[in-house]
């Protein structure tokens, strides 16, 4: 047999996963867009393109000229229209490819940091003091780390309370933590500008939001007024946590294995043990 008697089954198969590779990119397009402010404007766009083949096939000429120049500008109106989607799109392609380079940060918290700041958010929302801490993962947040107060400290239980006392001057904007470490305090976030948002969340819940949908970072909200616990992750909202749910959603968003804790509470309780039995002897 000759090449040429493979060229049908080749050319074959290349339009088989031509096909399937267009058909995955929509489907998670539409994923994506679904249950967004983006869906009316895409509806709204289809609609003037049908427009315009009305026009075409029926003769409409001056609508067909108004309509064929303003195609040149949809490029630019999509990429304003849809900065954010866009944004959180190629964050989710990001995700899912996990180059190396991008899994640097994933399943960074061991159980003691974790066990500190749930800790420290479950004791503020006791005392009904607002706090708000974001966790960096895959994308840097640098910027903004720079334009609020450098600290660069260990994550501790009594850190995280004292910043966040309404008496303190650092208490007024986020905490940010990266690699294990409290980067920085009193650090002002971009607000969300989705209109969906609940109008019963302030400024510190809209801020944990903006910063979720131009980043892949998790935030944490104590509220001032009910003393609730919000998580925050893609721009999507968890309300009302207990401590249990709050671990829960950690260790899943910093991929901690559950194992991983079991072995870490196993081994600190054989080390108390193990002093208590010194001291005794």
């Amino acid at each position: 047999m000759q090449l040429n008697d493979y060229m049908p089954t080749i050319n074959g198969l290349r339009n088989v996963i031509d096909i399937t590779l267009v058909f995955i990119i929509v489907y998670v397009v539409l994923k994506l867009l679904r249950g967004t402010r983006a869906v009316p404007t895409v509806v709204g766009m289809v609609l003037l393109g049908l427009l315009y083949w009305i026009a075409s096939t029926e003769g409409l000429s001056t609508l067909e000229f108004v309509l064929r120049y303003a195609v040149v500008y949809i490029g630019i109106a999509i990429i304003v229209l849809f900065q954010s989607e866009i944004r959180q799109a190629l964050i989710y392609f990001a995700n899912r490819l996990r180059f190396p380079i991008l899994k640097r940060q994933r399943g960074q918290f061991g159980g003691s940091v974790y066990d500190e700041i749930v800790l420290a958010v479950t004791t503020l929302a006791s005392e009904k003091t607002g706090a708000l801490i974001v966790i960096e993962r895959n994308i840097g947040l640098r910027n903004f780390i720079d334009a609020g107060v450098q600290l660069d400290a260990r994550i501790s239980y009594d850190l995280l309370v004292t910043i966040f006392n309404p008496t303190t001057p650092l208490h007024d904007g986020a905490v940010i933590i990266q690699n294990e470490r409290l980067a920085a305090a009193s650090v002002f976030l971009p607000l969300t500008k989705n209109p969906e948002i609940s109008r019963e969340l302030g400024t510190r819940h809209r801020a944990a939001i903006g910063i979720t949908e131009g980043s892949d970072a998790i935030s944490l909200v104590v509220s001032e007024e009910t003393g609730s616990i919000t998580y925050v992750e893609a721009g999507k909202v968890w309300r009302n946590l207990d401590t249990t749910a709050l671990r829960r959603l950690l260790l899943d968003a910093m991929e901690i294995p559950l194992v991983q804790k079991r072995i870490e509470k196993t081994k600190a309780v054989s080390e108390v043990e193990s002093e208590v039995t010194t001291s005794q002897i």
